[in-house]
Parts: C-alpha cells; sequence; structure tokens
C-alpha cells in the first residue's frame, strides 16, 4: 500500500529496494504548488538515508510526469503575497530540485506522460531519464507571455543541441518522448507498457553497485563539466581519496574477487558487493 506525504500530494512505495516516488495531484497533470514542493522535500528527506533504499524513481500518478508550475496557487497566489510569497515558493521548489540533484542514492526520472515548463527542472535533476513515447514534453511559458524559467532554460542549454534548444524555447511546440530522446533530454524512450519494467531493469543494475562509488560517480559527472581538464584531474583524485575513505574496503574486495579468484570480470558487470572474504 502506497504511503503519502503530509499533504497527500506525493505518494510513494519502496520495493525491493527502490523507492517508487509519485506526483500525486492527477487532476491537476501534476503541477507543482508550493505544498507539493514542501511535501516532496518531506519526502526526500524521509528516503535519502533509509537502508531499504538503493535506488529513487521519480514519476507521476495518472496520465501525467509534471505539467510544470501550477498557475493559479505557484503564481497568482504566491504573487499576491508580494516578494516575500515570491521568494518563499522559489526557494521551495529549487530546494529540493536542488536536493534530488546531489541526492545520496541514485535517482531515475520515469516520465510516463505530460513533462511541462518547471518540470524540467526535477527532469534535470535526476542522475537518469526514460520516457514513454507517448510523454509529452514543452516548453509552453513563450506561449503566455514569459520566458521558460526555474532553471528550464538552463536546462534546454544543459542537454539539448543549442538550434534545437533555442527552437524549442522560442516556438512553444511539444515534443513526444521519441524526439525527447533524439534531442537529448531523455536517455531512451519505450512504450508506456514496457517503461516500468525496463526502468525496474535499470534500477535493478544500480543496486548491484557499490553505493559509495556511485555516489561519487554522479557528483564527479555533474561537477566535472564546468572545469578546466586540469581542474578536474585534480577534483577527481581528491573525489577517489575521499570515496576510499568512506569504503576502502568495497575497492579491495573488487580487486580481490577480480585478480585472486577471478569470479568477475569488471568490463562485463559488477562484483559482488554483498560478499566479504571470510
Amino acid at each position: 500500500m502506497s504511503e503519502l506525504s503530509s499533504n497527500g500530494v506525493v505518494a510513494y512505495d519502496v520495493e525491493d529496494g527502490i523507492a517508487w516516488v509519485r506526483f500525486n495531484r492527477p487532476d491537476k497533470r501534476n503541477a507543482m504548488s508550493p505544498t507539493l514542493n514542501r511535501d516532496m522535500m518531506e519526502v526526500l528527506d524521509a528516503l535519502e538515508f533509509r537502508d531499504d533504499v538503493g535506488v529513487l524513481v521519480l514519476s507521476g500518478e495518472g496520465a501525467s510526469w509534471t505539467a510544470g508550475m501550477d498557475l493559479k496557487e505557484y503564481f497568482r497566489e504566491t504573487e499576491a503575497q508580494g516578494l516575500a510569497g515570491t521568494r518563499k515558493a522559489q526557494r521551495e521548489s529549487y530546494g529540493w530540485w536542488r536536493r534530488l540533484r546531489w541526492y545520496q542514492k541514485p535517482t531515475i526520472a520515469m516520465v510516463n506522460g505530460w513533462c511541462f515548463g518547471g518540470g524540467y527542472g526535477p527532469l534535470f535533476s535526476c542522475d537518469l531519464a526514460f520516457a514513454a513515447e507517448e510523454a509529452t514534453f514543452g516548453l509552453s511559458e513563450i506561449n503566455w507571455g514569459i520566458l521558460p524559467g526555474g532553471g528550464a532554460t538552463k536546462v534546454a542549454q544543459e542537454l539539448m543541441p543549442f538550434r534545437k534548444a533555442m527552437y524549442h524555447a522560442m516556438m512553444g511546440e511539444n515534443i513526444d518522448g521519441k524526439k525527447a530522446v533524439e534531442w537529448g533530454l531523455v536517455n531512451e524512450a519505450l512504450p508506456l507498457a514496457q517503461l516500468k519494467d525496463r526502468v525496474t531493469e535499470v534500477a535493478q543494475v544500480l543496486l548491484k553497485k557499490n553505493p559509495v562509488a556511485l555516489k561519487a560517480t554522479k557528483d564527479a559527472m555533474k561537477r566535472v563539466g564546468v572545469m578546466s581538464y586540469d581542474d578536474a584531474e585534480d577534483y577527481l583524485v581528491r573525489a577517489q581519496e575521499a570515496a576510499n575513505s568512506f569504503d576502502n574496503h568495497g575497492r579491495k574486495e573488487g580487486i580481490r574477487q577480480f585478480i585472486d579468484e577471478k569470479s568477475y570480470k569488471p568490463g562485463l558487470g559488477a562484483y559482488d558487493k554483498d560478499r566479504v572474504k571470510a
């Protein structure tokens, strides 16, 4: 049975090491309200260091992933509170996206339907992204008179080739899951009926990896993109040393299983992290 956040707008289940977290406002196409943003931070807090959670998957109830920001609750009602209300709402939304971006566990966006505007924030924050071919992606802000905010412009620029990003942001036209792969927004697109099975398969592979190495790897991939080669080289040396301090056994165990036991090949899979030398 699903668990619900304090206000019921986020639902989640934990099964076999995977936390299935869902936007839970299907009647509103899972639009992100200030209440949902607060509840999502609550759920991320609750799951991040649970021993029975190794991977977090973010999806949506019903036919949508998220239609972006709730125009009434996020914009009109917070703007009525003046600058203080607007800044508070921004902190709460950007805050959980940032938290998700640097999450302790690997994260996967499972885009089952509509993904619009502000939804590009959590989409980008997840380490991997898989979509239904039937899903719909769009930066519709230009159609109602604003620029793609909430980091959406940066996400488009970061993930997509320049000309495609410009077209996407300026035209306000939607694309489907197949084109989202072609344009770089997601890793893969599959028929909706196959989407959860594929995401489960990927999550199960991640669950077999060393969790300290996974965290160090995903952070490194995100950090080095803005560094010079020399700075990245230095950062990665320090990152490996830091990872060793958290789990020096894991690295040595993997080498032992390869060299001494010859029980696995690094190029073909992960070492057995649940085994220790007798």
